[in-house]
């Protein structure tokens, strides 16, 4: 049976409480923490296929955010653009990186994945959760379990952190550098990330403080092309860039958005407190995120060597328009605030409760923007506003562990979830965007949703070689309070729709069956039937800003997905080879599609793609002295074919391959032990070409827009000195490979670290 447990485990960690970016190997250096959490991915009689990651595991990587510790993870792929970008996203399985409703995150219980928005938008808030305090990571795939809803089509990764048992002081310090060269642009960016934690146990009382500072320069993430155009007044112009788009069509390319600038600070608190056979943890998290774009690069000059900015233009005999918005400033400022409390304990020696509440709530979301380029001589203070209001959520679990329900090996796991969301987003026309002046509503939209769940799972230990487990999961659904604008015009008033509120609910059956022929080898099979309900975006939103429109579809129905797998499991002597085989079908796919109209304006709406299937199988080893002694390796390859079966309103595109789906994935995590103070490790991450639109259209490599394939190879090595200073230094992207996942991959980077604890 599957069962998370109050548990102390022997964690190698600097001083028994923080995981930095060097873990501690030194035998002697061994603490006992607290850590929530599962003991080993090893478990019979667990549902989904699991992979479980300890600091040991993640020194090969150069860990700068929560993300790299999980990006090497089987059938994993995190699209995180640059360090301190808050886009991201993570696509598990079958479900892509844009699909981040399908994917769960959790970090001491409390939710980081952000079901509000999707794509971009929607990627977790990995930032609520120091890497330096992580003691656990477990990657739970598929909806197998009745324990977590169809958000976890793709699966959910489990994060743990330390609970304080002493005094302990840390601090780690990293400076990264990288050369990005693409199109017009030729430069070196760098940034640097702080942080500082105190933690002790007085009793039984535990009380941990940090603050996390990431700064962070990013290269540029957008590259734009003109339109063709016709014009008389064309201005003769030089500087163009003549190259393939994703389609494969001559584009000129006129310039980038320039150097991101990115600062994010976090402010960590958490209280322990154990009472008898009872502990409660008291998690709060803020972050203050400031992140500006403001130095686009035009590539055009006029015949004074002046820069260009707008207009038609013409080069070489192409003539083309360049709208003035394209160089629009960003200027965002964000503030949230995470609050959870996790409460577990036995009511009898076999019934175990556990509670988890938590909210998290948006203080600030304001983003600032001009119409134009700042040196632009058309410049104005007129701009934009977009502005957060009201935006949130509430979650709320009760859960009941039963360990003896009168028939040896019978349990069971049954409990209660609520979940509620809500969204507004303003967008306001400004005569001073750079004070955040509001002057009038360009469009609003927003709503609420909510999930009440219920869920059972037995658990059946028949025998030594036999378990199984069958589970039943109930959600009702409801979207309400939700709007769009419909203004008109000639009116004083602005108008807005309201959407009736609706409803329906699920039944969501989970069976799983498993066999232990003899002491090394295990095989599962498992089946689930699981509904992904649409988050308030996919509802509500309906937009206008410079170079966007969206329109809202409150009618979308749930995703209706059957998944299969069957896994096989070989023990070794220090850690196991693993092979799963997945299937899984989804209907009424909810797809964000996109068109451009009036010369570059991206008009997007959410609509149902009929059905998609995808077939996998994975391969995964990790084993600790592999081949030779002190050789550590974590090593997984995924092929995935996912295709297009139906799709009545577009049959064209049936049989294509669904959009940013790889067919093939893989990962490697070596870490060579020198001595107890000093180790190499050697990290790659490779992936093959796939799709951006489900027309299959973008089919060119290496340009801005495409989903190109990539290998990425790193290194990594760390010192750690006898007085509590360690000492590390890493490559990522060693050959300096140029790749785009529409925007581009970082090229080249270093790191420097330095940690020390007290």
């Amino acid at each position: 049976m599957r069962k998370l447990y109050h548990s102390r485990v022997s964690c190698a960690v600097l001083s028994g409480l923080l995981v930095t970016s060097f873990p501690a190997t030194a035998q002697d250096q061994i603490e006992e923490i607290h850590v929530w959490g599962s003991d080993s991915d090893q478990r019979f009689g667990n549902l989904s296929p699991t992979s479980l990651l300890t600091p040991e595991d993640f020194r090969s990587i150069n860990v700068a955010t929560t993300e790299d510790v999980v990006k090497f993870e089987p059938s994993v792929v995190i699209r995180r653009r640059f360090i301190g970008d808050s886009n991201g996203v993570l696509g598990m399985r079958g479900s892509n990186m844009f699909q981040t409703s399908r994917s769960m995150v959790f970090a001491d219980g409390v939710p980081l994945h952000y079901l509000l928005q999707s794509r971009w938008n929607g990627a977790p808030r990995w930032t609520m959760v120091s890497p330096s305090e992580i003691a656990q990571v477990e990657t739970l795939y598929g909806p197998f379990s009745a324990e977590y809803s169809g958000n976890a089509m793709g699966g959910v990764v489990n994060i743990e952190t330390a609970i304080p048992q002493q005094e302990e002081f840390h601090i780690d310090s990293s400076y990264f550098s990288q050369n990005f060269d693409a199109y017009g642009f030729d430069d070196t960016v760098d940034g640097h990330k702080t942080f500082v934690s105190y933690g002790n146990k007085f009793g039984d009382t535990s009380v941990y403080l940090s603050f996390n500072r990431l700064e962070n320069e990013s290269q540029p993430q957008t590259f734009r092309a003109g339109s063709r155009s016709s014009s008389d007044t064309a201005m003769d112009v030089t500087g163009t860039f003549v190259d393939n788009d994703d389609r494969g069509r001559s584009a000129n390319w006129f310039m980038d958005t320039g150097i991101v600038d990115t600062e994010t600070n976090n402010y960590k608190f958490k209280l322990g407190h154990d009472f008898g056979n009872w502990s409660t943890l008291l998690n709060i998290a803020y972050e203050d995120r400031v992140s500006v774009s403001d130095a686009s690069n035009s590539y055009l000059q006029d015949s004074n060597g002046s820069s260009v900015y707008s207009g038609h233009v013409v080069d070489n005999g192409r003539q083309y328009f360049v709208p003035a918005s394209r160089f629009a400033t960003s200027n965002l400022d964000r503030d949230s605030l995470n609050v959870g409390v996790r409460l577990r304990g036995q009511l009898t020696d076999t019934v175990e409760l556990e509670a988890n509440i938590s909210r998290f709530e948006v203080l600030n979301d304001n983003n600032r923007s001009s119409s134009t380029h700042l040196e632009d001589p058309n410049y104005t203070l007129a701009g934009q506003v977009q502005d957060f209001g009201d935006t949130g959520w509430d979650t709320a679990e009760l859960k009941l562990n039963f360990d003896d329900l009168g028939v040896r090996g019978l349990g069971l796991v049954t409990g209660i979830r609520h979940e509620s969301y809500e969204l507004n987003l303003d967008i306001y026309n400004s005569d001073n965007y750079a004070a955040g002046e509001k002057t009038a509503f360009r469009s609003r939209s927003g709503g609420e949703t909510e999930i009440l769940a219920a869920f059972a799972q037995l658990n059946y230990q028949i025998n030594d070689q036999w378990d199984a487990a069958f589970g039943l999961r109930w959600e009702d659904f409801e979207s309400s309070n939700g709007y769009f604008d419909s203004d008109d015009a000639t009116t004083t008033e602005f108008e807005l729709t309201q959407v009736p509120t609706r409803g329906e609910d699920k039944v969501s059956p989970k069976v799983s069956l498993g066999y232990l022929p003899n002491s090394n080898w295990s095989v599962r099979y498992s089946l689930a039937k699981a509904y992904r309900f649409p988050i308030v975006e996919e509802l509500f939103s309906q937009y206008e800003a410079f170079n966007t429109v969206s329109i809202s579809n409150p009618g979308l129905k749930p995703e209706d997905g059957l998944h299969h797998n069957l896994m096989v499991e070989r023990e070794l002597a220090a850690g196991y080879v693993r092979v799963n085989l997945f299937s899984e079908t989804i209907d009424n796919v909810i797809e964000s599609q996109t068109g451009i109209i009036d010369g570059g304006t991206s008009l997007r709406t959410f609509l149902p793609v009929d059905e998609i299937q995808t077939n996998g199988i994975e391969f995964v080893t990790n084993s600790n002295d592999l081949f030779i002694d002190n050789l550590d390796v974590r090593f997984n390859v995924v092929y995935t074919d996912s295709e297009i079966v139906k799709n009545a309103p577009n049959p064209s595109i049936e049989g294509n391959v669904y959009p940013r789906m790889p067919e093939w994935r893989g990962n490697l995590l070596a870490t060579y032990n020198i001595s107890n103070d000093w180790n190499v490790g050697l990290n790659f991450q490779y992936a093959s070409d796939s799709y951006g639109r489900t027309d299959n259209s973008d089919r060119e490599d290496n340009v801005y827009g495409a989903q190109d394939g990539y290998e990425r190879v790193g290194l990594k090595f760390s010192y750690r000195l006898d007085n509590g200073l360690a000492l590390g230094f890493g490559i990522d992207n060693i050959t300096n490979e140029v790749a785009f996942v529409a925007h581009p991959w970082p090229g080249r980077t270093f790191y420097f670290n330095i940690s020390y604890d007290l």
